[in-house]
């Protein structure tokens, strides 16, 4: 495997494939004395570890040929400019045709309108191939493929996940989003449950799954893919990990108004926030443009004979103001003071309109935010609509669970978004104490703070903790080690609540690994020091499946069926773009979730698997044991 990149998502990357998937990489990074280099530095020092470094300023043809790309099997290109991730594509596919390309791109459409150029080159040149050889034409290479990942899209299921739902990986096959989730010994089975993943064993940990928990497994140690008596003997079993299914599809609508047309309107004149018009900036500068337009009229009127007060009031305001004529025919009296009350007027009217156009925009945002109302409870308090929290919001708004939005910036891309989905919304600063009571931060079950600042997320889950300390939080941290030690810390300070900092590298780093292992690997879930891989598999031909039941076609710590359904219904690919717009799409028919351990595999059919690292190398490898020997 290679990795190309300059930042968090190559070290990540690089330990996900060396530590959990057993892979042998090459990183390829601009220096080895940035941040992120002196890591890998240190990953390729340990006589332990076959990960490969080679400093390279950028992607060209020389570093990729030096870096192996002729003969990898999967290049992850994850630097953070688009065009460059392009160019190093192209030159990568001409290198080496059936290598596997993981491409990381922040426009959507130009990553869509990539893959399709990538795959079809391939297909053009293999077709070729084979009407030389006299071959018939296939589809592309089983493993061949070009996957084209979004960081923040990849990110946001983890994120929503574990504000809506608690702790556990998520797994997005076929239209359905699933989790695994650690059950205590002796607790009854969920109607949500689908497989026993894993057992564990003498340990006390709270989360097995987590990066940041203990590495080191129970005295027993960790069974992947156990048998049933394994799975539920009592004496033996600490905990077990299942397969979850998640049901959470119902969609909030937002509630009609059924007042009439009148009544609206008056509540919301009442409601607007007019107070703004009479801030103390606002009265600041009013009162001193007050203050000289009586100066200048007590002047005029003491000065120029024979004129009425509305008249000395009059004069000077037109003369602020620069509408009145000039006084040539005037007496000099009223020529000084006409000039005086000229230059005042250009001293004063800047801060006049300042003012204003100060208040008239906080007047603006004011009307936009949309507290909620004194009865909401039980929700989701959402920090940040940026890139990420925008999309975190779509997917919580298709939940059945309640949303409050904070963000300080009125011209924020969710700003919009929330609006049009009618999800409270507060513009405010949320490190403001007073901004987590108006959003009800006693009242609610978790919180997500997706900010760009590391210290004001951490600033504002600690102040949510001190009103809230059960409430469970989130928060997107960009340095890793300092998210882990984050967490740490405040699951030590409050350990009857949830706390989970990840940075967005990290949640996506399971993604690309998934990609750059092929099209056959659905997803990759981390089991203390093991790993469970989600494939799809076809049964023709395939001597472990083939004729066999459900229940036969399992192997002990190797593999078992998750799902059936027809080959060729559905092409099964891990990819972000699968669950856009909500945690959970539409049910598509394509796999029985639930089949019958007695249903006989055949020909036509492909299953979904959770396999550990070995049975994966015997499915592919075809060097198969005998099944059904549990």
């Amino acid at each position: 495997m290679v990795i190309c990149g300059d930042d968090g998502l190559a070290r990540r990357l690089a330990v996900e494939l060396d530590a959990v998937c057993g892979e042998t990489v090459t990183v390829v990074l601009p220096s080895r004395h940035d941040e992120h280099g002196s890591e890998i530095d240190t990953l390729h020092r340990d006589p332990r570890s076959p990960v490969e470094l080679l400093i390279a300023a950028r992607p060209d043809e020389q570093t990729l040929r030096a870096a192996g790309v002729e003969r990898a099997a999967a290049l992850a290109l994850a630097y953070g400019d688009d065009q460059t991730n392009m160019m190093a594509a192209l030159l990568a596919r001409s290198l080496n045709p059936s290598i596997r390309l993981v491409i990381r791109m922040y426009n959507r459409e130009r990553g869509r309108h990539l893959e399709q150029l990538l795959d079809r080159a391939v297909l053009a040149r293999r077709d070729r191939s084979d009407v030389s050889a006299g071959r018939p034409r296939d589809a592309l290479p089983f493993d061949t493929s070009t996957t084209v990942l979004s960081d923040a899209d990849t990110a946001v299921p983890e994120l929503v996940a574990a504000a809506a739902l608690g702790p556990g990986h998520t797994l997005q096959v076929a239209g359905k989003v699933f989790r695994g989730v650690v059950r205590p010994a002796g607790t009854p089975p969920h109607a949500s449950d689908l497989a026993t993943l894993a057992v564990f064993s003498g340990t006390d940990r709270d989360d097995p799954l987590s990066e940041d928990s203990a590495e080191t497994p129970g005295e027993d140690g960790t069974r992947l893919l156990p048998d049933t008596v394994t799975s539920y003997h009592s004496q033996f079993t600490h905990g077990r990990l299942m397969l979850e299914e998640v049901t959470h599809d119902h969609v909030l609508e937002t509630p009609a108004d059924s007042r009439t047309v009148g009544g609206w309107l008056r509540d919301r004149f009442t409601h607007l926030p007019w107070k703004v018009f009479v801030s103390r900036e606002m009265m600041s500068v009013f009162g001193v443009l007050a203050a000289v337009v009586t100066l200048l009229s007590l002047a005029t009127y003491c000065t120029v004979d024979d004129i009425p007060l509305w008249k000395a009031v009059y004069l000077p305001l037109l003369d602020i103001f620069t509408m009145g004529d000039p006084a040539t025919d005037e007496s000099r009296a009223r020529k000084v003071l006409q000039l005086i009350a000229g230059f005042t007027g250009l001293a004063i009217l800047p801060l006049v309109v300042a003012a204003t156009l100060n208040a008239t925009g906080a007047f603006r945002t004011a009307s936009i935010s949309h507290p909620p109302t004194d009865d909401f409870s039980d929700h989701i308090v959402l920090v940040g609509l940026g890139k990420v929290g925008t999309r975190v919001l779509v997917r919580l708004r298709s939940t059945q669970h309640r949303i409050v939005v904070v963000e300080r910036d009125p011209g924020a891309r969710g700003v919009a978004v929330a609006r049009e989905l009618g999800v409270p919304l507060i513009l405010e600063d949320a490190t403001d104490p007073r901004v987590l009571d108006l959003a009800r931060i006693r009242q609610s079950a978790s919180m997500l703070v997706l900010t760009s600042d590391d210290s004001a997320n951490l600033d504002i889950v600690m102040a949510a903790r001190e009103v809230n300390p059960g409430v469970r939080a989130v928060m997107r941290l960009y340095d890793d080690d300092f998210a882990a030690t984050v967490s740490l810390t405040l699951r030590a300070s409050y350990p009857d609540a949830l706390t989970r900092s990840r940075s967005v590298s990290a949640l996506a780093s399971p993604a690309f690994a998934a990609a750059m292992m092929g099209r056959h690997v659905l997803g990759v879930m981390p089991v203390e020091r093991g790993v469970l891989l989600f494939t799809a598999v076809d049964v023709a031909g395939h001597p472990a499946l083939e004729g066999f039941s459900i229940h036969q076609a399992f192997a002990r710590n190797e593999w078992r069926v998750l799902a059936v359904g027809a080959a060729g219904s559905a092409a099964v690919r891990f990819s972000s773009s699968d669950t856009l717009g909500g945690l959970h799409l539409p049910n598509r028919p394509d796999f029985d979730w639930r089949p019958s351990h007695g249903r006989v595999l055949r020909a036509g059919d492909r299953v979904v698997l959770a396999t550990t690292r070995r049975g994966l190398d015997i499915l592919i490898r075809g060097a198969m044991p005998a099944p059904g020997h549990t």
